[in-house]
């Protein structure tokens, strides 16, 4: 049973050292696959931890398939019921973060629609009244389309292309649904806390995957690189009272983004680090999803082993 322990526990502790490699392998990959590679990894990742406590918390249902009394149980493993418990404890807490992580998301979409609800619509775009620099896309909400919401203040800082650069780049996290990117790494991390390091990352090529779009619509790279600045920045002194979670140009480090956009276009990973990062990556997912089946199946044979042992005697 000790080997099964051990396998809960590695499948628990994984995340710890996946998490960076994930983010270092996100670091050599074009935008749009470095935010797919994050959030996937994220739920993998998650998912497994999950799956090594609830076969864990189990075991003594386990044994109640195979006709077993508990006290039978207990009598080959005294730790059946501690380390059932602790796992079924460990399972409550999650749940309980998950779910309160998914209630402030939602309740900070449904705050951010009543607060822009009376604003000026233009086609996509809200126009909200105000001094203060904000631009952000705002995820469909029952039943309504994505808007994206910019300030008077925002609008009054920019010149036209530099407008249809920021416009652009709102409109790609709208297309790209990069809020629910940021929902699942969100949800992971409230499952198994090593995760939330996942999150500055993913923020960062979301950014970066939307500035590349605003880039393909300015035609000019450099163009593009001027307004990202001058928006991210004026974005970043703002208060961002609206914008709270939501994709926003001023989210991620302004200079990186920027210098990225006055270098050519990313294209797809080259060279042995690249290959490295993702057999890492790859290796700790694939020993994730090992460690659960082994769990399942090392359970199953422990109970069967449990059963013909005490019919035995």
């Amino acid at each position: 049973m000790t080997l099964l322990l051990l396998i809960v526990a590695l499948a628990v502790a994984l995340p710890w050292a996946a998490a960076p490699a994930a983010t270092r392998l996100a670091g050599l990959l074009p935008p749009r696959a470095a935010s797919v590679t994050l959030a996937g990894a994220a739920t993998l990742l998650a998912g497994g931890a999950v799956a090594a406590l609830v076969g864990l918390f189990h075991v003594p249902f386990l044994a109640m398939l195979e006709h077993l009394r508990l006290d039978q149980v207990t009598a080959d493993w005294p730790a059946v019921l501690p380390v059932s418990c602790a796992a079924g404890a460990l399972l409550v807490a999650q749940t309980v973060r998950l779910t309160l992580a998914a209630r402030r998301q939602r309740a900070l979409l449904s705050s951010a629609w009543r607060l822009t609800g009376e604003c000026a619509a233009e086609g996509d775009v809200l126009v909200v009244p105000g001094e203060d620099a904000e631009a952000f896309a705002l995820p469909g909400f029952r039943g309504r389309a994505g808007r994206v919401v910019v300030t008077e203040g925002m609008l009054g800082l920019l010149g036209p292309s530099e407008r249809a650069v920021l416009f652009a780049h709102e409109r790609a996290h709208l297309r790209g649904r990069h809020h629910a990117f940021s929902a699942v790494v969100v949800l992971a991390a409230a499952v198994h806390p090593a995760l939330a390091r996942l999150g500055p990352a993913l923020d960062f090529h979301l950014e970066r995957w939307a500035d590349e779009a605003a880039a393909t619509v300015a035609g000019d790279r450099r163009t593009a690189a001027t307004a990202i600045a001058r928006a991210a920045l004026a974005g970043a002194a703002g208060s961002g009272g609206r914008g709270g979670r939501f994709p926003s140009v001023s989210t991620g480090p302004v200079p990186l983004r920027v210098r990225a956009l006055l270098e050519p276009e990313p294209a797809g990973p080259r060279g042995r680090g690249p290959r490295a990062a993702a057999a890492a990556l790859v290796a700790a997912v694939v020993v994730s999803a090992v460690l659960a089946l082994g769990l399942a199946y090392g359970l199953h044979e422990y109970v069967e082993h449990s059963a013909r042992e005490i019919v035995g005697r």
